[in-house]
């Protein structure tokens, strides 16, 4: 049974300064670009069944520097539809609504906690299938893919909110004893020689 590998996309102006992206297709920072070739090197050895990725450029991108070939564009890996809260941070969010949590509310105008993990089991339901045959990757974004790891261990979307999620790290799912498991989360790719490790970039 092979094994099922996350990997979130570099930095992007947005993420480091931690504002909501969705829609909008921002390209990676030189940062970003950096930390997607380090991942090419983490990544080096590992065979693929099959690659898929979101169609926005930030995903795509680092796909293409991690050494990645992509079979296909999915659009169900794109992120959270965050609507009115497009490009905002959290921090101006809850000066407009102090109690706002995207995990139980969702967005104005975007997609439900609920909306978000049925798009994410869609995906798990065209992947799992081909474990069988071997390891796929899945390029994308921060809650989606924290959302998709939930649903791959039986929790509810709203559970992603536990599962923080960095740029350009990798994530692994597999199975232990027939049962669904996170083999490993949120694993930086090791800096090159003669390079300090990047602060963690999240939102």
């Amino acid at each position: 049974m092979g094994e099922l590998l996350l990997i979130r996309h570099g930095e992007t102006t947005w993420s480091a300064s931690r504002r909501h992206t969705s829609y909008t297709d921002l390209e990676l920072t030189a940062d970003g670009e950096r930390q997607a070739r380090v991942l090419a090197a983490f990544l080096a050895g590992r065979r693929f069944v099959k690659v898929l990725a979101s169609p926005r450029v930030r995903a795509l991108r680092t796909a293409q520097l991690a050494g990645l070939t992509v079979d296909a564009v999915d659009e169900d890996l794109v992120e959270w539809n965050y609507g009115e809260y497009e490009g905002r941070t959290t921090v101006d969010i809850h000066q407009d609504d102090p109690h706002w949590n995207i995990w139980t509310d969702g967005c104005p105008g975007g997609e439900s906690p609920g909306q978000v993990g049925e798009r994410l089991d869609q995906v798990l339901d065209r992947v799992a299938p081909l474990l069988d045959q071997g390891t796929v990757a899945l390029v994308g974004h921060a809650h989606s893919l924290r959302v998709l790891g939930a649903r791959w261990i039986g929790l509810p979307p709203s559970a992603g909110g536990l599962l923080r999620l960095d740029t350009a790290t990798v994530s692994v799912l597999g199975h232990e004893h027939g049962r669904r498991v996170i083999l490993r989360w949120n694993q930086p790719a090791p800096p090159a020689p003669g390079t300090a490790p990047d602060s963690p970039v999240r939102h």
